[in-house]
């Protein structure tokens, strides 16, 4: 069913290929949002997630192939998502972990989660904010977790992105008020 609000809407989802993320992507496609997104998998989990996407509504869903663990990468898609339409919506779903302790945390684990968890959102937001802006409207959801606001053994890499996340969203929220942008974060528990 559209919704009259997100009608016309241009929404970029990253981590939408599975779970959480390709969930968000069809309930925007099907309210009527135009859907670009982003994520990891086979070829076959890609295009089942881009059927699912294109399914649930009436816009044809784009797909883009983005390592959000490179600012490059991350520009490129965000650049290529707004020549298709003005983004309207930011999804940050783009997520992952390394269940260890502290000491026994790898450090290219510990700055891959960096890169995906955080550094991801803020490049997402940073480079969609000026379409925004000169439009007067725009919609930024970061998923965090319950893991954001309470720490947990073994999830260092985890907790710590997930409540750097809330801060960013705070700070960001503060600096889009009245200029018809809103910044809230989602915090879910455990989810299939």
């Amino acid at each position: 069913m559209t919704d009259r609000f997100l009608a016309n809407r241009h929404a970029l989802v990253t981590g939408a290929t599975s779970g959480i993320g390709l969930a968000i992507a069809r309930a925007l496609n099907a309210a009527g949002a135009q859907v670009s997104f982003n994520g990891f998998g086979s070829a076959e989990q890609i295009a089942q997630a881009n059927a699912e996407i294109s399914a649930a509504g009436n816009c044809q869903s784009t797909y883009f192939d983005a390592d959000l663990r490179q600012p490059s990468a991350i520009e490129t898609m965000v650049a290529a998502a707004n020549a298709l339409a003005a983004i309207d919506i930011v999804v940050n779903c783009a997520g992952m972990q390394h269940a260890a302790a502290l000491s026994d945390m790898p450090t290219e684990r510990w700055d891959a989660q960096i890169a995906v968890n955080l550094s991801a959102a803020f490049h997402t937001i940073r480079l969609s904010l000026p379409g925004m802006r000169t439009n007067g409207w725009g919609r930024i959801f970061n998923m965090t977790s319950v893991y954001g606001v309470r720490a947990v053994t073994n999830r260092i890499d985890y907790v710590s992105t997930k409540a750097a996340l809330l801060a960013l969203t705070r700070v960001v929220a503060l600096e889009t008020l009245n200029q018809g942008i809103t910044c809230n974060a989602i915090c879910p528990g455990a989810v299939l």
